[in-house]
């Protein structure tokens, strides 16, 4: 019996490209370029299955052109917010992703991004990077100690519990709102808002760990920039559609939000270039799950999901 054809879009690490070499009939491109919308519709005609990225986006036209052999898509990521789920569910294709392996990885991205942030690590490395490392200039590099203040987590998921059992663990205090408040035995110390807002009028630091939902994008701006505590510290590993970039490149420009630690960006990999000027942006290129661990416990949960579709025909 011939192994099921699967069109492929990302690169892989070694374990799960050896498992699609010995179990499917691999399409993908062999330039290192990405498919365009075009290519990834011709790649699909005749495939069984597809395993995609986020930067893969499948909208309501796309599920009206694909290949009817299409059974099931599988994405390397947590989130789903770049497939259209509906147009999906009309051509019967089902939809897989990987939530639970990118927990650890992005929470201790998200830590780094709060201390990077806090501790005007940017501005660190640029003295030591350019030569103009005195004492005179490191000196007056001050910021901002995390022990003891509070964090505030929007979204008390996987990622925002990982986040904050890591942020008391450096003598933080975790403040949190979510649309239902946690087990008192998951929550801990953890102080819940049900009002967001609320969470933001205490949160010294505030770290965005919720989906990017009509309800959530945007939900940073100017308005709820204005509740935060003057100097707050801002850090987003969830979606850059959480953060209206016009109103916090304004807030940092001024000093009402003291520092920026972020790794999503609005229209990624294409983020608001003014962010790079800034000297109180700690910057990543959206590396929340990307360990080896991480990055191969994604790829074979993701080839998992394409299995048990396909298996159970």
């Amino acid at each position: 019996m011939a192994n099921p054809i699967l069109v492929v879009t990302p690169r892989l690490t070694q374990p799960v490209e050896a498992r699609i070499e010995r179990e499917y009939e691999a399409r993908r491109k062999t330039d290192g370029t990405s498919f365009t919308r075009n290519e990834l519709l011709a790649a699909s005609e005749g495939a069984d299955a597809l395993l995609i990225t986020p930067f893969d986006r499948l909208d309501e036209d796309f599920f009206r052109t694909v290949s009817a052999t299409v059974k099931v898509i599988s994405t390397y990521s947590a989130g789903t917010d770049h497939i259209d789920m509906r147009g999906a569910a009309l051509r019967n294709i089902a939809i897989g992703s990987t939530p639970a392996e990118v927990t650890d990885a992005t929470a201790d991205i998200a830590m780094l991004l709060l201390l990077g942030a806090s501790r005007r690590a940017f501005e660190a490395q640029e003295l030591v990077r350019r030569g103009d490392w005195t004492l005179q200039s490191a000196g007056a590099l001050l910021g901002w100690q995390i022990t003891g203040k509070t964090l505030g987590i929007l979204g008390m998921g996987r990622i925002g519990q990982a986040v904050a059992r890591r942020a008391q663990g450096f003598g933080m205090k975790v403040h949190y709102s979510n649309p239902h408040r946690l087990p008192a035995e998951t929550a801990g110390d953890a102080v819940f808002h049900a009002d967001p807002l609320d969470l933001l009028k205490v949160s010294q630091f505030l770290s965005l760990n919720a989906p990017e939902t009509p309800g959530t994008h945007h939900f940073l701006n100017a308005k709820t920039i204005s509740l935060l505590p003057q100097g707050a510290i801002v850090v987003n590993t969830s979606r850059g559609g959480l953060v209206r970039d016009e109103d916090l490149i304004a807030a940092l420009k001024i000093g009402r939000i003291a520092a920026a630690g972020l790794d999503v960006y609005e229209g990624e990999p294409n983020l608001n270039p003014a962010y790079i000027g800034l000297k109180n942006t700690f910057l990543l290129p959206h590396i929340g799950s990307a360990t080896i661990e991480s990055r191969t416990n994604m790829g074979m949960a993701a080839l998992d999901r394409i299995d048990a579709v396909l298996h159970r025909e």
